[in-house]
């Protein structure tokens, strides 16, 4: 299936120099993908003259006059920006030139413009991010991520419809293994908001499996496909999942360059850790969606490397493919009707 995708080329830590090497990566390997190279057009002309040749037809460059600092504000990026590279992205879907865009720029900025341009998908009040974590059984879905600090019981389970759409998409599921996130298995373990959401699930229609804890999303007992949490709770374990990882190689480095002995052994164990990290290596899980709009956002890391960035156009590609944003609509009507008719 053939798709067009807006690439923020100016966005994240290193623009340019890493959306532009992965875009073209990525267009080598899908001869039916199309990119919009959106920035400053002056720059993006330099870097990208051969490709302009190499691909004709499957790429092309929209002008873009500003940039969004990452640390810039959301509501001043949202005002002050309305030419940046971001914005643009953004509005070649809500045009239709494109089926998805792709943006490491600000998330804070992405989110709120996003949700300004594209507007939410009806029966949806807040969108969510949603994104892959490494497990024992491969990886796990878990959303919220931080689009949302306070989220009432309602939003999780719109959040948790939304989401099996999303991991059915992804990865041919059909029906995802769905689990809130508690403090306790146990039935009167939660906060009332987490306790109301859960009556909501049971209810659902959907393969909810009930509460699990903050292990189930690396190394739990049994699979879970999708984790459902509100935004505060998921990027803290985010956070503390990315720093556990950091630390754990530091760890390991500082352990094996100790002295003679200890770096011969590194030497001699140097395959099976790279097998280790490889299964781990973030850059393969880089990409969040942003669902509950009526378009898709997909928001890379913003110090992505090409690598990282190139595992993100794949995620735009595939959700295009699959048709997510219909597929989420089609199923909250349902769901709709469903708890009306009750």
């Amino acid at each position: 299936m053939s798709s067009t995708l807006s690439i923020d080329a100016m966005g994240g830590d290193f623009g340019p120099q890493v959306t532009i090497p992965a875009s073209l990566a990525c267009l080598r390997k899908n001869p039916q993908l199309s990119l919009i190279m959106v920035g400053d057009q002056a720059v993006l002309n330099d870097m990208l003259s051969e490709a302009l040749l190499e691909f004709k037809d499957r790429i092309s460059i929209q002008h873009a006059s500003q940039v969004v600092e990452m640390d810039e504000p959301p509501q001043k990026a949202l005002k002050n920006k309305k030419d940046s590279s971001m914005r643009v992205a953004i509005n070649l879907v809500k045009d239709g030139r494109a089926d998805a865009c792709v943006s490491a720029g600000n998330t804070g900025a992405l989110m709120a413009t996003a949700r300004f341009v594209l507007k939410m998908i009806p029966g949806i009040e807040r969108p969510a991010i949603i994104s892959t974590l490494p497990s024992v059984f491969g990886h796990t879905h878990v959303l919220d991520l931080g689009a949302n600090v306070d989220s009432s019981a309602k939003h999780l389970y719109q959040f948790a419809v939304m989401g099996e759409e999303v991991v059915k998409a992804v990865e041919n599921i059909e029906r995802p293994r769905v689990g809130l996130l508690n403090i306790g298995e146990e039935d009167m373990k939660g906060n009332e908001q987490v306790k109301a959401a859960a009556k909501l699930l049971e209810g659902s229609g959907l393969n909810y499996i009930g509460y699990v804890e903050g292990n189930s999303i690396n190394a739990g007992s049994v699979k879970v496909d999708l984790i459902v949490t509100d935004g505060f709770v998921g990027n803290v374990a985010l956070k503390s999942i990315e720093g556990a990882a950091k630390m754990i190689a530091v760890k390991l480095k500082e352990t094996f360059s100790r002295n003679i002995f200890t770096k011969l052994a590194g030497l001699v164990v140097y395959p099976v850790l790279k097998l280790f990290k490889d299964s781990i290596d973030p850059r393969l899980y880089n990409g969040a969606s942003f669902i509950g709009l009526r378009g898709l956002v997909i928001k890379s890391h913003g110090g992505a490397d090409a690598l990282a960035f190139e595992t993100a156009i794949h995620l735009a590609e595939v959700e295009v493919e699959k048709d997510v944003i219909r597929k989420i609509s089609e199923k909250l009507q349902i769901a709709l009707a469903r708890k009306e008719a009750e």
